[in-house]
């Protein structure tokens, strides 16, 4: 027998929660009523009131809810109510949680349900389900339930969504994972062009004992990888293809965020960083590149992504946004630079070959960056067999450093 949060705003959806909280414990569940509604009395006695979530979060729910503003009081507790929830997964007091709700409900309980574990089980039934959900699922493994109708009372077809997400989270929180050999963890960053790389180095990962998990750097991929170092499940990084920071910072379409390269710094996660495909900036079919773009030097990757090549002074720039990043770093990182090639296309006859523009990358780099953190600058591609080697042999000492 498990305890599933039933977390939402008793005070406009308390029957739809209550009629779903009353299906779990049919299933010989217990239930967590949390209340993060603010603008009337709840509706259903919920087990964690919303005063009690305001005080996780540090907010004067009297005068939030005096003001009458429902935008500020939505903001309030998607702030607070992440704190609670995640203080309950910690002290293992929930197996899951599940949710109801509109646009507020969507917005409050999905970003509770983003401050939890990868892993976790999380529903979230939802009027916006069937649309872009990325501003709600984040990089998390949140399953979003269309709720078909509106979320405002029990009739024919919303009980039977709320019937089958109940028995989603029941069946989420009973399912036991199958055993498997734990091995370490090393997240690795790929693209295309920098594919051959990645997969020698991660074969010779997996003969070391490590299991590899490779995140294509589109943004999503990026900022995915970020959160699961983040989390600590993470034993290494190899960070081969750093080109979502050439989106951020020239405005293509593939941006992970200004964060990007900030979570193994932060956690003492040993890393291997390589400026693979700094060379290009990611754009849509030709005609969505920005004019002002218009004289720059473009590859055709296919009909529906378009290629630019960053200049010598853009890659100037980037090289010391990475350093920057990499300044932080609290455990052992090491820069290896392919000095023949960044990516594929970047190679000697290739179409963004640039001798200037990578030239100001490493120089950038090399001058901003920490005194400390070795840089290993070989003569070679990135996708060369003996780049690939090089970087695992640097990251397993890495590895074994962090150790000691």
């Amino acid at each position: 027998m498990a305890t599933i949060a039933v977390l939402g705003t008793m005070d406009s959806k308390g029957e739809e929660h209550g009629f779903v909280a009353a299906l779990i414990r049919q299933r010989g569940h217990q239930t967590l009523v949390i209340d993060v509604g603010t603008l009337a009395p709840p509706t259903l006695a919920p087990d964690i009131t919303r005063e009690q979530v305001a005080i996780a979060g540090g907010i004067d729910l009297k005068s939030l809810a005096a003001r009458r503003d429902r935008g500020e009081s939505v903001a309030a507790m998607s702030d607070a109510a992440p704190l609670l929830l995640a203080r309950l997964v910690a002290e293992k007091k929930i197996a899951g949680v599940i949710s109801l709700g509109g646009g507020g409900g969507t917005a409050i309980a999905t970003a509770a349900m983003r401050a939890l574990p990868i892993g976790f089980p999380k529903v979230m039934v939802s009027t916006l389900a069937s649309g872009n959900t990325a501003q709600y699922v984040g990089v998390k493994d949140i399953v979003m339930f269309p709720s078909i109708v509106d979320v405002s009372g029990l009739n024919h077809i919303s009980r039977q969504i709320l019937t089958r997400a109940a028995g989603a989270i029941c069946g989420m929180v009973e399912t036991t994972m199958p055993s498997a050999e734990d091995k370490p963890i090393i997240a690795a960053s790929m693209f295309g062009n920098t594919t051959a790389c990645v997969q020698h180095a991660q074969k010779l990962l997996e003969n070391a004992g490590y299991e590899v998990l490779v995140f294509h750097a589109t943004g999503t991929g990026g900022r995915t990888m970020e959160s699961l170092i983040e989390s600590g499940l993470v034993a290494g990084v190899l960070d081969i293809t750093t080109t979502e920071w050439a989106d951020e910072l020239v405005g293509g379409i593939l941006s992970a965020g200004p964060t990007r390269l900030e979570a193994a710094a932060r956690t003492s996660t040993p890393a291997i960083i390589v400026p693979g495909c700094l060379d290009m900036v990611n754009f849509g079919p030709r005609e969505t590149v920005p004019v002002k773009f218009a004289d720059r030097n473009f590859y055709q990757h296919n009909p529906q992504v378009t290629l630019m090549r960053t200049t010598p002074e853009e890659c100037e720039q980037l090289g010391k946004v990475i350093a920057k990043k990499l300044n932080a770093s609290t455990g052992p990182v090491t820069v290896l630079l392919p000095r023949q090639a960044i990516s594929i296309i970047s190679a000697l006859g290739q179409k963004f070959h640039d001798p200037a523009a990578d030239s100001a990358l490493f120089d950038s780099l090399s001058a901003h960056l920490r005194r400390d953190i070795h840089i290993i600058e070989m003569d070679c591609a990135i996708n060369d067999t003996a780049f690939a080697e090089a970087c695992v042999k640097a990251l397993l000492a890495n590895l074994a450093k962090a150790k000691k």
